[in-house]
């Protein structure tokens, strides 16, 4: 049994609901497929907030451990897969307070941004009725010169996963959610308890700020 792509939210829902039936059943196969749709995004995920793989892959059994005992009271609210990440952010979270994990880039995040303000001005004023009211009013410079080998690199992909832990937790939440498990806008709200208005801001803030970095390091690379 694998998990089929819905083409509509109709069909999405009615795949939740034979997936759902099926673990309460006990259909072993109904849950690895759900550990192969779902598994290595939730690794990546829990990573996000814990201090090394080893404990990530501890939050994500738990998790999965959370999702079989709570199957029978799963009331379809949300989709499943939202609600199975739910309960990840949750025991991510918890663990990764528990550690009082350090955030060694933190010093790249612009003093001024330290408290997850942005200055007004980077916004379209949603007070002017404008249609894109909220949005950036510009976004960080291209990268479209930059060759794709440098962005995919090891060492940019170590500079991006350092800037995104040093993000307040609610911007990195969201970032990761929207970014790296590829929840869409609704389902980081309900994920998150969060307004559609907030998200979009606390992605605009997590994005243009882990774009800043990176943009300061091949600035860097290019001047050495």
């Amino acid at each position: 049994m694998d998990i089929a792509t819905p083409s509509t939210p109709a069909a999405g829902r009615a795949e939740d609901r034979r997936l759902v039936e099926a673990l309460r059943r006990g259909d072993e196969a109904a849950f690895a497929s759900l550990i192969r749709a779902y598994g290595p995004t939730m690794l990546r995920v829990a990573r996000g907030y814990v201090a090394t793989r080893a404990v990530a892959e501890e939050v994500v059994q738990e998790t999965w451990l959370g999702v079989l005992r709570g199957i029978d009271r799963f009331e379809g609210r949300s989709s499943l897969k939202t609600w199975v990440f739910r309960i990840l952010v949750n025991r991510a979270r918890t663990r990764g307070a528990s550690e009082h994990r350090s955030m060694p880039f933190s010093s790249l995040v612009e003093a001024a941004d330290e408290d997850g303000r942005v200055d007004p001005a980077a916004f379209i004023d949603a007070s002017a009725g404008a249609t894109w009211g909220g949005w950036w009013a510009a976004y960080p410079k291209s990268w479209d010169t930059v060759p794709e080998e440098r962005l995919l690199g090891r060492e940019m992909l170590a500079v991006a996963s350092e800037a995104i832990e040093a993000l307040p937790e609610r911007q990195r939440e969201v970032l990761v959610l929207r970014d790296v498990a590829g929840l869409s806008p609704q389902e980081v709200c309900t994920a998150l308890g969060v307004t559609d208005g907030n998200q979009r801001v606390l992605l605009h803030r997590a994005r243009g700020k882990v774009r800043r970095v990176l943009e300061a390091q091949l600035g860097e690379t290019e001047a050495a």
